[in-house]
């Protein structure tokens, strides 16, 4: 009986009296008895009552037929033309009604289940042309026929079943009265659906660890969610004002127009079809989200190979760290580097520097990360001549022409300085002009000039010494110059590099960062975090070839 039952969307259930015995006195139920609940009145949500079975067969179909009767019995019945005339003319308080035209004794189940679902909200009538003579004012209104399902609306007459995914039955008609007569409830369940569905879809754009994409997942759930209700709460309050009768009689007529459409039929359909069939819809939505997954696995893969590789316990450390750095130093957990790209690439990273300061407090970051960077000698080659010299830099520029060097713009200017300066004379090369040479005053015994500022990474040369490029490691940038201390780098002595990419020498970057800034004193990048090496770095045209 439930199975029978339960395809109107008729709800069962079972009351033990045990559980209140002077309820079940009071009501008079002092044995097994069936009672079906059916609205008192025409308002929607309006009170109930109680019909009890009497009938002496215990049998399903017996029972079922009851039931339908008394859900018939509240469906309005037409049975001559007349009084079909009157209430086709008639407009009362109900906007949207349904007329079935059926040679039969009663409306059918499913039509009757569907008149107490929306009781205040859509009438049901049913005209009964069993013994009509005369059917004339039917051929006049557009029935034609039998049976016909026909949907009165201010707008117009709508004939249903003559489009895709109008059947006969109770879920296809249901879905086509909440969507040309829709409830608040309706619309909220509707946009709750579509949020999740695209809260899920997170699941498959995140890329990384397992764990990761489960974490963004119920942050993601969290926040649609949350961002769902508190937009409805305007809305429900809006539509509690007075005087916004007619902003909801527009809005209900801008939906009926855009519900009867055939576009909207082939939604119903696919609705009916994918609700009808859960397993279809979720392999369906399953195969979508991994292949959104493939497409950003695939963009992102050049981008940053760290981010998609790393692994459950990498990323959780990683989550660790930011959540301690978090609680010592919220400003400057929010900063974001840009890993690929540079100052001369992304100018908005210097912006970020200057809108997130370093202020008094710090975070807590271990200094176990200092034994793991790179520590090489300073090496030099042999002394070269002064033709060497001035060849020097007539090779740069040949060079310079066929390959493409990866350096900061301010280097760049300050090396075609130099070349001019050394091409245009050279008689004057052994003097050293101060605005050309870039080497100590220490190793240039005729400028009697201080030391010059110049960019980062320079990597001039001088009469008495070259350093041998091919001792550094790959990943970091050629200098001469320890920008802590101010001073040249000396044959012999111990430097450090940061993953940045700059070098130092061995003690003024360990005094740097166990003082507690752990970043370089040139990008301000974080000593203890990796960063992408250069993508089109090559060896700088002055190197000694091996």
């Amino acid at each position: 009986m439930v199975k029978k039952v339960s395809r109107f969307g008729i709800r069962t259930g079972t009351f033990n009296c045990s559980s209140d015995p002077r309820y079940c006195r009071r009501r008079g139920w002092v044995r097994s008895t069936l009672i079906m609940s059916v609205p008192q009145t025409s308002t929607s949500k309006g009170k109930v009552m109680l019909k009890e079975y009497s009938g002496r067969k215990i049998e399903v179909e017996h029972i079922f037929k009851w039931i339908t009767a008394h859900a018939a019995s509240r469906i309005k019945t037409i049975y001559n033309a007349e009084r079909l005339k009157e209430e086709w003319n008639k407009s009362d308080q109900y906007w949207v009604k349904i007329y079935l035209f059926a040679n039969l004794d009663q409306p059918p189940a499913f039509f009757s289940a569907l008149s107490i679902k929306f009781t205040g909200r859509v009438e049901f009538i049913f005209v009964n042309v069993e013994n009509w003579d005369n059917k004339s004012y039917m051929t006049d209104i557009g029935v034609y026929n039998m049976p016909s399902y026909i949907l009165r609306t201010p707008e117009g007459i709508y004939r249903y079943g003559n489009h895709t995914g109008e059947f006969i039955s109770l879920q296809a008609m249901d879905s086509f009265l909440r969507s040309v007569q829709p409830e608040v409830n309706d619309l909220f369940v509707l946009s709750l659906v579509l949020v999740n569905l695209m809260a899920w879809m997170d699941l498959f754009i995140t890329q990384g660890a397992t764990i990761k994409r489960f974490v963004v997942l119920i942050s993601t759930l969290g926040t649609y969610n949350s961002l769902l209700i508190i937009s409805w709460l305007p809305v429900l309050g809006f539509l509690q004002l007075p005087y916004l009768d007619s902003f909801y009689e527009y809005s209900l007529k801008l939906l009926r127009y855009s519900n009867t459409t055939t576009l909207a039929s082939w939604v119903r359909a696919d609705w009916m079809f994918y609700s009808s069939h859960p397993a279809l819809f979720l392999s369906t939505y399953l195969g979508h989200g991994l292949l959104v997954d493939y497409f950003e696995k695939k963009r992102r893969r050049n981008n940053n190979n760290d981010e998609v590789n790393a692994n459950n316990l990498e990323w959780l450390s990683s989550l660790w760290d930011w959540y301690t750095s978090y609680l010592f130093h919220p400003i400057a957990s929010f900063q974001n580097f840009p890993v690929e790209s540079d100052w001369d690439e992304d100018p908005d990273l210097f912006l970020e520097r200057l809108a997130f300061p370093d202020l008094w407090l710090h975070p807590l970051i271990p200094t176990d990360y200092i034994k793991n960077l790179p520590v090489w000698r300073f090496k030099c080659l042999g002394v070269h001549s002064e033709e060497e010299m001035l060849e020097g830099p007539q090779d740069i520029e040949n060079d310079s022409d066929s390959e493409s060097i990866d350096t900061f713009s301010s280097e760049k200017e300050v090396f075609e300085d130099k070349q001019n300066v050394v091409h245009n004379s050279p008689g004057r090369a052994s003097h050293c002009d101060p605005e050309a040479c870039s080497c100590a005053n220490k190793y240039c015994q005729t400028s009697p000039y201080a030391r010059k500022g110049r960019s980062y990474g320079s990597y001039s040369t001088n009469e008495d010494m070259e350093p041998d490029w091919l001792t550094w490691p790959t990943d970091m940038l050629h200098c001469t110059e320890c920008v802590v201390c101010l001073e040249n780098f000396e044959n012999g002595c111990l430097l450090m590099g940061l993953p940045c990419g700059h070098v130092f020498h061995q003690n003024c970057i360990v005094m740097w960062l166990a003082g507690g800034r752990h970043c370089c004193p040139v990008c301000r990048w974080p000593s203890y975090k990796k960063k992408q090496p250069y993508a089109h770095h090559q060896p700088l045209s002055n190197d000694v070839p091996s």
